[in-house]
């Protein structure tokens, strides 16, 4: 379905960079001429610890695409707490369960009286993926209600080919009932903990493309799928735009060494163990040393014992969530960003502070070490292990100049690999080829 398509990818990022280099605003004219129509079926937009989805939308429309958005759920904050540019994205955004229950039943109904074959074969796969069990079959229930509602609106706005992150259940779903084609961004690592209750298998025989955000994510998405189907899985990275995340000026010396990490407070992120390394460097007598972390999650409770128990409850401040502007004047006041994760996709945190010339340390888990080259641009360490992680954390903090030679060739990898524009043309292409194939 794509074969050669690599080949052909790497003429045509070569004749848009031709371009660039003579109009100055290249890529605009590639989605234009497509006509490429699409929708991103997301989870919940915008949402606090998925701006990289409204960076990924917003460049795909300025390289000319028509992109709706279908969110399952609406935002995660109300209007007065979005950004100015979230609030905008939230207006053109369809919710699916901000429809309400009364109209989510009409829409089933309605789609049942047009098409009662599809949507009875429909919601028997459902119960199917659901392995005919009576405490999931009514999720699953829920699942595909989502979906003919999400579904009814795309056909009535004649688009014919949705891509998903974090929804994908409900656009396999979708497109059992309509004439709709679809492609998923996979990103890792919660989908690969269960691969058959995720139906990796499934999914990535029926998608027309899986892109995943990282070597280890394409690794993984082959071992559970079939290989006549590996064809369909490509590597796209995700990225930051380097001029919104630009190298901020070092702060000054102080008696005040100041540790960032920005993530969902979950046993995955393992702050924990970064909390346990900061009490290990004020217990070395290190008193200087500040930790902040941004973001909230059902550990933060857990995360404040853990404080209290080390005896660092002064030296931890919890930020909670912040908007996107907040979060970047956080790095622009951080001397190194950390990371004690034991599960991780290529993390978009990571490519920000990165991009901002801020020196990292992180484990050297799943996709991490795909961003960050150990002792190169960055520091890694072993997974759970408190010692590694303060000593990696006191060398960058009694080292500034090697925490500013890491930081600026941080930001090198990041433009050489990770910048948002170079990436997101990748996807257009992907879908550009996608969407020729099938006519729309």
């Amino acid at each position: 379905m794509l074969k050669g398509f690599a080949a052909q990818e790497h003429l045509e990022l070569r004749r848009l960079s031709a371009m660039s280099q003579r109009t100055g605003a290249p890529t605009q004219s590639m989605g234009e001429v497509s006509g490429v129509h699409l929708s991103y079926v997301v989870s919940q937009y915008p949402a606090t610890n998925h701006t990289f989805i409204l960076r990924e939308i917003l460049t795909l429309r300025k390289l000319g695409f028509a992109v709706d958005v279908v969110s399952i759920r609406p935002s995660d904050r109300t209007m007065a707490d979005l950004s100015k540019e979230e609030a905008a994205e939230a207006r053109l955004t369809y919710a699916v369960l901000a429809q309400g229950w009364l109209r989510i039943l009409g829409i089933s109904a309605r789609t049942f009286l047009q098409h009662p074959s599809r949507f009875l074969a429909g919601l028997s796969y459902a119960f199917r993926l659901a392995d005919w069990r009576i405490r999931q079959m009514p999720f699953y229930a829920a699942y595909f209600a989502e979906a003919v509602v999400a579904g009814d609106y795309l056909i009535h706005r004649g688009i014919r080919h949705a891509h998903t992150h974090f929804a994908s259940t409900v656009t396999l779903l979708m497109t059992r009932v309509f004439p709709i084609e679809f492609s998923a961004t996979l990103h890792g690592p919660d989908e690969f903990n269960d691969v058959a209750g995720f139906h990796m298998a499934e999914k990535v025989a029926q998608a027309r493309m899986i892109a995943t955000i990282s070597r280890f994510a394409t690794s993984q998405t082959m071992k559970a799928s079939r290989p006549r189907d590996w064809d369909k899985i490509r590597t796209l990275y995700l990225g930051v735009d380097p001029g919104d995340f630009v190298p901020r000026p070092v702060p000054a010396c102080s008696d005040t060494f100041r540790v960032l990490c920005v993530g969902r407070l979950a046993a995955a992120k393992a702050q924990h163990i970064l909390i346990a390394a900061i009490g290990r460097i004020v217990a070395l007598g290190h008193s200087q040393i500040r930790l902040t972390l941004v973001g909230d999650g059902p550990e933060r409770v857990a995360l404040q014992e853990t404080a209290a128990r080390h005896q660092v409850t002064p030296y931890v401040t919890f930020a909670g969530a912040c908007n996107h502007d907040r979060v970047i004047e956080y790095y622009t006041q951080t001397h190194v960003f950390a990371m004690a994760s034991f599960a991780e996709g290529v993390p978009v945190v990571l490519m920000e502070a990165m991009a901002m010339e801020i020196p990292c340390v992180a484990t050297w888990v799943m996709g991490i070490p795909e961003l960050i080259e150990n002792e190169v641009n960055g520091l890694l360490v072993p997974p759970a292990d408190v010692g590694a992680l303060a000593n990696a954390l006191m060398r960058l903090m009694n080292d500034p100049s090697l925490a500013e030679h890491m930081g600026k060739a941080a930001r090198q990898k990041v433009l050489a690999d990770f910048d948002l524009s170079r990436n997101t043309e990748k996807l257009a292409l992907a879908f550009q080829e996608l969407t020729k194939d099938s006519g729309n």
